[in-house]
């Protein structure tokens, strides 16, 4: 019996070769590109999540304290652990002598109606606007507190952090008018903040 060539061994085994598309280098280019797209388009996923490409969130120009403190009423905010259950929020500012604000935030719960309260002190970090501060209600814990809009008559405030997690939108009266509301929504839009996250509510509504 003739002993097979070398040659015909070789010619199968290559033709074994190009018949396996696991090994084939043409047809695993395209999936080494659609791997690279994939890992490509969940990077840029976590980017956007993580909010890399927004600017700096902007607080006012400035802010006359002595107007700014006084009673507010909650119109909307980012749903937080610590107001949940709460109806009817407001928020009372107090200049204390050394300079410094009280804080008395208030609410109706929810389930029974009882009045609950949360007392604070908040100081001024940027005193060259008074826009940026912080507040605490337990030490050492403290957060921060920017005034990002104002009304010119000093009518509303939105107040928001640097992370974009939390906001509160306030009014000096328990009503905003839709025109008012409409604005300070696209200022929102422009600063990067995120109004599906945002809970509007009328006095009495239950969140």
């Amino acid at each position: 019996m003739r002993k097979p060539h070398p040659k015909n061994t070789t010619e199968k085994t290559a033709a074994g070769t190009k018949q396996n598309p696991s090994r084939s280098p043409a047809r695993a280019r395209p999936i080494k590109a659609i791997a690279a797209a994939v890992i490509t388009l969940l990077a840029s996923c976590v980017f956007s999540q993580h909010g890399s490409k927004l600017p700096a969130v902007q607080t006012v120009a400035h802010v006359d304290l002595n107007r700014y403190v006084g009673l507010w009423y909650e119109i909307g905010r980012y749903p937080n652990s610590f107001q949940k259950g709460c109806r009817d929020s407001t928020a009372m500012y107090t200049v204390r002598p050394d300079g410094e604000i009280d804080v008395l935030n208030s609410c109706r719960d929810t389930q029974d109606d009882r009045l609950r309260e949360a007392k604070g002190r908040a100081w001024v970090v940027d005193k060259s606007s008074n826009a940026r501060l912080k507040v605490s209600f337990f030490w050492p814990f403290r957060g921060d507190y920017w005034i990002i809009d104002l009304g010119p008559e000093y009518e509303y405030a939105v107040v928001g952090t640097p992370d974009r997690q939390y906001l509160w939108i306030l009014s000096r009266t328990p009503e905003m008018h839709p025109d008012v509301l409409a604005k300070i929504l696209q200022n929102l839009d422009k600063q990067g903040f995120d109004r599906d996250r945002l809970l509007l509510h009328k006095r009495g509504d239950l969140l």
